[in-house]
């Protein structure tokens, strides 16, 4: 099953969509698009009424809104839709959410079984860096962390603070897919790709093809490759 990105072209360079109920890494530097791509798929989940849920510890509901109301595709009705759920691990309204999953295991335990019982379809975890915070031995608990979201039934985004395409971390190698988002500037200003590393089961175009941002969000030209 197929799930899609709601990202307009993207889905055609892995073969209609994300293949469901897997765990996806989306690195890029700051500003290359990660979240923006994340609300759309995020949106689109909640346009056909599936159980969303978005993660974060570093930014209110109302900021992320905000921070997405300059694009016109809908991500504020899907943050305001009864099916999607919004959790900042900081505030005390989302730790009294996640506690009432239990005390023991800490975040891994408490956040599966919250998407468990939830039933969630899709979730974004934003960012890596939420999970440094968390966890004091970070390589060791942060690989159970995500084998642990593999065994779900929802299909999820982390998002990664990564600034080199050629360096790869833990969640690289444990993921399903791997997504990576690029900026280069030139004389001629910034120019934007997206660049499919690594999709299993799915024949993959990992070219870098070009990303663009408009007022209804990002649009991945398929045809058109980038020169990095």
């Amino acid at each position: 099953m197929r799930v899609s990105s709601g990202v307009p072209g993207f889905d055609e360079l892995v073969e209609g969509g994300l293949l469901s109920d897997r765990l996806y890494v989306i690195s890029g530097p700051p500003g290359s698009g990660k979240t923006t791509f994340c609300s759309h798929f995020v949106t689109q989940g909640a346009k056909q009424g599936e159980e969303c849920l978005y993660v974060t510890m570093h930014e209110t509901k109302e900021e992320l809104i905000q921070d997405m109301s300059s694009f016109a595709f809908g991500f504020d009705r899907a943050m305001q839709s009864e099916t999607t759920q919004f959790l900042n691990l900081v505030t005390e309204s989302g730790k009294r959410t996640i506690t009432q999953f239990g005390t023991e295991g800490g975040l891994t335990n408490r956040l599966v079984a919250f998407i468990n019982s939830n039933d969630v379809d899709r979730v974004v975890i934003d960012s890596t860096m939420l999970l440094q915070h968390f966890f004091a031995d970070a390589t060791e608990e942060i690989t159970g962390f995500l084998s642990a979201l593999k065994q779900t039934d929802a299909t999820v985004l982390l998002i990664s603070e990564m600034t080199d395409p050629s360096s790869y971390s833990d969640e690289h190698y444990l993921a399903h897919g791997v997504i990576f988002f690029h900026n280069f500037l030139d004389s001629s200003g910034m120019t934007r790709g997206v660049q499919v590393i690594k999709m299993r089961g799915t024949a993959i175009d990992s070219d870098i093809r070009q990303l663009s941002f408009s007022e209804q969000g990002l649009r991945v030209h398929p045809d058109e490759q980038v020169q990095g």
